[in-house]
């Protein structure tokens, strides 16, 4: 211990945080889909989720792939961002496996992002048919039109509603 006067001892160096082992399954998953679609952008991977990104033409093989070859059956949701400044919607649909339970906790999440002037992308309702609500939901939000949907109507806002889609970022609220 250091009196008063006394220098004080340096601080003991600490060791630099040990570097996280790579996402094993992520890896995986990721070089499976790539082998298959060479084109997919890998967004992100982490020990639980991977995002990847294919063009909307290629949306449907894609999505047919992850689930027939990887067994990816369960959709978990279906998001979408307004991104203006590029003129783009992104279309995002996680996916889960039930089958196979090493797999359990882990979601792909697969993304399309048409253009936002003429959003129009295919319904993969007949991929997993849990997608039905959803893909209506980013329809009526986000004014996506998702070819082949059995259904495509409002689902939350009114039936009379002839407003631009309340999420895209141009939207003004009335009243504010």
């Amino acid at each position: 211990m250091a009196t008063a006067g006394q220098p004080q001892p340096p601080p003991t160096p600490q060791a630099a945080p040990a570097t996280p082992p790579p996402p094993t399954r992520a890896t995986e998953l990721s070089n499976r889909v790539k082998e298959r679609f060479p084109d997919i952008v890998v967004d992100s991977m982490k020990e639980k989720r991977l995002k990847i990104t294919t063009s909307s033409q290629k949306m449907r093989d894609v999505a047919l792939f992850v689930r027939d070859v990887l067994a990816f059956d369960h959709i978990s949701c279906v998001s979408g961002t307004d991104y203006i400044g590029k003129n783009a919607i992104e279309i995002i649909y996680f996916v889960g496996n039930l089958s196979q339970p090493e797999l359990k906790d882990f979601v792909i999440a697969i993304a399309e992002r048409p253009k936002r002037d003429n959003p129009v992308v295919q319904s993969l309702v007949d991929v997993w048919p849990g997608v039905e609500y959803h893909e209506r939901e980013t329809y009526e939000m986000l004014g996506v039109n998702f070819q082949g949907h059995p259904e495509l109507k409002h689902l939350l806002l009114p039936e009379d509603w002839s407003d631009l889609p309340p999420l895209r970022k141009d939207y003004n609220s009335p009243g504010r």
